[in-house]
């Protein structure tokens, strides 16, 4: 491992949070939303990351060959998906231009499934995650900084 090798896990770790901050800041201001230029209402976005794993240069004694993946090099976003698998919230408005006009849901509109208490939950793991890395890039500074004493 170089010098750096800790920073720029620790950075690739900024980098993540920081999309994920800004995907969850987006849905917590779409929460209400009712109409998208796609159609229908607004749709939750979530980031999905996954570790960058090289080659492994040291294999863990303890851990079984297939689920060792070598040493860590940070993580990436993998992509940004829609949430498809949970309900719209359906709010009884017949006076809203998006009321559904007819069928067996007459009068509600539908709003983003979206809810901001799992959001903000989210978004406060997040900012967590971006102050650990932070404290590790700091570390790592200071680390160096020592060394360099050291050397004086």
């Amino acid at each position: 491992m170089g010098m750096f090798t800790s920073i720029n896990i620790a950075a690739s770790g900024l980098t993540a949070q920081r999309l994920r901050q800004d995907v969850i800041a987006d849905n917590i201001a779409n929460a209400n939303t009712t109409r998208t230029t796609e159609g229908g209402p607004f749709r939750r976005s979530r980031v999905l990351l996954r570790p960058r794993v090289d080659s492994p240069y040291w294999r863990s004694p303890f851990l079984p060959r297939p689920l060792d993946h070598g040493v860590g090099k940070g993580v990436r976003v993998v992509q940004i998906e829609k949430d498809f698998d949970a309900e719209n919230r359906l709010v009884y408005d017949p006076t809203h231009p998006d009321a559904i006009q007819s069928g067996p849901r007459q009068g509600y509109v539908e709003y983003s499934n979206v809810n901001v208490v799992s959001e903000m939950v989210d978004m406060i793991d997040a900012s967590r995650a971006y102050e650990a890395n932070i404290a590790v890039v700091n570390g790592a500074k200071s680390m160096f900084e020592r060394a360099l004493e050291i050397g004086r």
